[in-house]
């Protein structure tokens, strides 16, 4: 699910250094124009990026009206994320507040494909997939006219999920070759404003512990460490101070009911996984 995000965020990072983004500081649809007249307009790509778009959302899994659905219902057999996205308002000044919204990945999205001419599919191939020896078929979901589902249509094995924690965990470096650019990969996991930071970003209807990077969760503690995160307990959960990646697969049958932690456990996880490292260390 949503640990699509974080390959969405590095493919951002290769599209930078090879020239198709001039910087993060430009406005997103000055290269994606299905976002004209949207929420998107005008806004930088790195407010995208930190989940910061100012874009009307609502991440209520519970809630059949919510946006979350509505993206959702795109993958119909008549569906279509441009359409979507070319319809969403904005709700608060880009920059300002951390609320989690899947339509700023399938933003970036559209920012990857209009910036190099290539699907979102071509361009991990290329760029991604080959270079890091994926050792499984990977599949993207799309619509009907075959766009990606950025936000979380991304299908792949627990040890080719890992290979993106570990380049992250080299600083973006692998077998030698820098796949991402190290600067971008340092900034994705650093929380360099107030609204980013832990017990800052909003999920659904409250405030969620980790602070935000670009497309990464930022534990609160200052560890260092910081996690690809999918919606029912899925993770590449990174620690560079204990050369640990570690991948988690799961299906929460009670997340995103409600909002209490005893159903969601995602700090639960975190914990887990960070007592993991730990003790792999030791």
């Amino acid at each position: 699910m949503s640990v699509a995000k974080s390959f969405v965020s590095a493919l951002v990072g290769i599209a930078l250094s090879e020239g198709f983004i001039r910087t993060i500081e430009d406005p997103i649809n000055h290269y994606a124009p299905g976002l004209d007249g949207s929420a998107y307009e005008g806004v930088r790509i790195k407010d995208v990026l930190q989940m910061s778009s100012g874009a009307r959302w609502n991440e209520d899994y519970s809630d059949s009206e919510s946006e979350i659905f509505r993206l959702s219902e795109a993958t119909s057999a008549t569906g279509s994320f441009a359409n979507f996205m070319a319809s969403m308002p904005r709700e608060t000044e880009p920059g300002t507040r951390c609320m989690y919204n899947s339509a700023d990945t399938q933003a970036l999205g559209m920012l990857i494909a209009g910036a190099t001419g290539s699907s979102l599919t071509e361009y991990m191939q290329a760029k991604l997939y080959a270079p890091l020896g994926m050792e499984s078929p990977g599949y993207w979901i799309t619509d009907s006219v075959g766009c990606e589902m950025a936000y979380a249509g991304l299908l792949m094995t627990a040890r080719d999920f890992a290979k993106l924690g570990e380049l992250y965990r080299n600083h973006g470096s692998w077998q030698g070759q820098q796949l991402v650019p190290a600067a971008y990969v340092e900034a994705s996991v650093q929380a360099d404003g107030p609204h980013v930071q832990p017990g800052g970003p909003i999920v659904g209807d409250h405030v969620f512990g980790p602070g935000y990077g670009y497309q990464w969760w930022l534990p609160a503690g200052d560890l260092g460490d910081y996690s690809a995160i999918g919606v029912y307990n899925q993770y590449i959960y990174v620690d560079p101070n204990r050369d640990t990646v570690i991948v988690k697969l799961s299906a929460n049958p009670a997340y995103g009911t409600t909002t209490r932690e005893e159903d969601n456990k995602d700090l639960e996880n975190l914990s887990a996984l960070r007592a993991i490292s730990q003790h792999c260390a030791s």
